[in-house]
């Protein structure tokens, strides 16, 4: 797939090209969908007993004192203090992978996560503040007050999204939205070669979920895996790379783990509040 990138959405729509929106799927797409799927599910329990934190923004959330082992931890860390973190992210509605002890790229997306709600500049290595965070922790500022008790909620600011089932942030991940940089791409598409053009952008406003996708699902502008699609084309998706500026073509990218779970808890009909701007990290 060849991309060339347009000096604006002007240069576009001169281009002759199809000028598209969102991730590359339209309402044509829905006989490739999967099946309804079923309600948004309860708040499933914690790894450890720690009971589930409040989900009062600003505020210490730490049901306990918690202690945490401040050994410095660089990506590629192994052993007890990465196992202690691991669990300790999980507890708090943040999803590092597999408990192992090993630190990876699956956690550090969970890290990124955690350093952005609790201010902290995102980076790989889990020093002082981090630890300090951990032990008292913020829960996510909240962008629909007064929205449904079961909702998601995208921070275009802050890169990250927070799942909230019964009221409570039940799931939080970073994300990667559109990039706002028009664009023009060329790839063969139902048996003919065509350009598709558009400016990468995740609108904000208040939407609800619609249909959704089972596996990978290509679309003329790449491959969305288990996309939830919630303002036309545009769909929450597990992608490959997942970094931490805005990269899509406009719908939210997460890390493969957590759009492997979604699905089972974001059900259809669903709110989706996407609210704020990002301005770097």
């Amino acid at each position: 797939m060849r991309v060339r990138r347009l000096p604006g959405v002007a240069a576009l729509l001169t281009a002759g090209a199809v000028v598209v929106s969102g991730c590359g799927a339209g309402a044509e797409w829905r006989t490739d969908a999967s099946p309804a799927a079923s309600p948004a599910t309860k708040a499933v329990a914690p790894a450890t007993a720690t009971p589930a934190p409040p989900a009062a923004a600003g505020r210490n959330v730490a049901p306990d004192p918690v202690t945490a082992p401040r050994k410095t931890l660089r990506l590629g860390a192994k052993g007890r203090h990465v196992t202690w973190m691991q669990r300790r992210l999980t507890e708090l509605g943040y999803r590092p992978g597999k408990i192992d002890g090993q630190y990876g790229g699956t956690t550090l997306a969970a890290v990124w996560a955690f350093q952005k709600v609790n201010g902290i500049a995102p980076t790989s290595t889990i020093a002082k503040r981090t630890w300090q965070a951990l032990e008292t922790p913020r829960a996510p500022k909240i962008l629909a007050p007064g929205g449904r008790p079961t909702r998601a909620e995208v921070n275009l600011t802050k890169q990250i999204m927070v799942l909230y089932v019964g009221g409570r942030p039940e799931l939080i991940t970073h994300i990667s939205s559109g990039s706002g940089v028009p664009y023009c791409e060329t790839t063969t598409w139902q048996g003919k070669k065509q350009r598709f053009c558009g400016s990468a952008t995740t609108p904000t406003g208040n939407y609800r979920t619609t249909w959704r996708v089972s596996g990978w699902h290509k679309s003329y502008l790449g491959e969305l895996y288990n996309p939830i699609f919630f303002n036309g084309g545009i769909a929450f998706h597990g992608a490959l790379s997942v970094p931490l500026h805005p990269a899509s073509h406009g719908c939210v990218r997460m890390p493969m783990n957590v759009a492997e779970e979604l699905p089972g808890k974001l059900g259809k009909g669903v709110p989706v509040h996407v609210k704020g701007r990002f301005a770097g990290v």
